[in-house]
């Protein structure tokens, strides 16, 4: 099980990269805690059935981040429906959309009424700049010691009433417990 790590080094960055992410939040306002991660990951949505409502009920304002991956080797992982639905909510900030969007099977999920971000220049920025994101902060939390290697999914950050930041990769359901006791659950 991972532990939390303060981010000692690059906090000030990693606070300005994450605010000026295209998060979207329920906006009940509160401690914040930002969470990173792709519709299509098993522990992203895991984690969001088991930690969201009981986050949000004790205040926890949660700005969800997400992401659609680049292709990596030729092989696409993302589709052209997450590109749109991603695009749509880095631009728009629609949590409710962002509710839909996981309440829906993958499979069915046809982003009915949402603009395309394929072939339209915004909104291809839009998924660009989760991308960026991405690659903006993999080597920061890399030097923070947040991750080993490479960025993972769900990685949770927030601040600490002291002004301190921490991180956390919760792909692993023992960290649960972590961030229940974290946020006071």
């Amino acid at each position: 099980m991972a532990d939390p790590v303060r981010l000692a080094r690059h906090s000030p960055l990693i606070a300005a990269l994450l605010e000026d992410a295209g998060w979207v939040s329920p906006g009940r306002g509160g401690r914040p805690l930002y969470v990173i991660g792709f519709r299509s990951c098993g522990d992203t949505v895991r984690l969001k059935a088991a930690l969201f409502d009981d986050l949000i009920a004790a205040g926890v304002d949660i700005r969800l981040i997400t992401i659609a991956r680049p292709d990596q080797d030729g092989v696409a992982k993302s589709t052209a429906i997450e590109r749109t639905t991603v695009a749509e909510l880095w631009l728009h900030r629609s949590w409710a959309l962002a509710e839909r969007w996981e309440r829906a099977p993958l499979a069915d999920w046809t982003a009915e009424g949402v603009p395309p971000a394929d072939g339209d220049s915004f909104r291809s920025l839009a998924v660009e700049a989760g991308r960026e994101l991405i690659e903006a902060l993999t080597p920061l939390l890399l030097d923070e010691g947040v991750t080993p290697d490479r960025f993972r999914y769900p990685t949770l950050i927030w601040p600490e009433w002291d002004g301190g930041w921490w991180g956390l990769v919760c792909e692993e359901a023992a960290t649960w417990r972590v961030v229940r006791n974290v946020f006071g659950l």
